[in-house]
């Protein structure tokens, strides 16, 4: 075999003292971490917005999240996290099922009526029926699933709750309304 002379010489590896005595590139002083810090950082990470909903105690409960996360495959398990606190807790708490929604662009007034605390949010203008499982499924949105809770991993003043989903349907038209910056934004090419 041939070897090209522009690939017998390799450019020489930094040694490790070289690699520490490199300039900082970080732009400001680290803050102790804090509620404060994290709110601020996770500010400027753009997240997919979603709807989760239970049925319990005779009715409705849902709040918009943006901490769901895809967790397996097989099975098909899916995360996000509810504050203790919230109004839809009890209910979370010992629901079997529970409903995702995946919100378009075209719904922002939707998730921040499932954001809002005290809120109606199944009345009207919010279009639902009962899914698999009794669970409420919102009309409209990108997509949907029904999943079995799992687990809830305490977190905090939080629960993580894993699910594992049973049913959904992925055909909704349009794009994903994404949480930026503190607002609901669209997605721009």
């Amino acid at each position: 075999m041939t070897v090209s002379p522009e690939l017998r010489t390799l450019p020489p590896i930094p040694s490790a003292a070289s690699a520490t005595s490199a300039p900082s590139v970080l732009a400001g002083a680290p803050r102790p971490g804090s509620p404060e810090l994290l709110r601020s950082v996770f500010r400027r990470h753009a997240a997919g917005v979603a709807v989760v909903t239970a049925y319990g105690d005779g009715r409705p409960v849902g709040f918009t999240a943006t901490s769901l996360n895809s967790v397996a495959a097989e099975p098909p398990l899916i995360s996000f996290g509810v504050g203790t606190g919230s109004s839809s807790w009890p209910v979370l708490a010992g629901a079997e099922h529970i409903g995702v929604h995946i919100l378009g662009d075209h719904q922002g007034d939707l998730a921040a009526t499932f954001a809002r605390s005290g809120a109606d949010r199944f009345a009207a203008p919010t279009r639902w029926s009962h899914g698999p499982e009794g669970v409420p499924v919102l009309d409209g949105v990108l997509a949907w699933l029904v999943c079995r809770v799992v687990a809830r991993v305490p977190a905090g003043d939080h629960r993580i709750v894993i699910a594992e989903a049973v049913a959904g349907d992925p055909d909704g038209a349009g794009r994903p309304l994404l949480y930026h910056q503190g607002r609901f934004n669209a997605l721009r090419d």
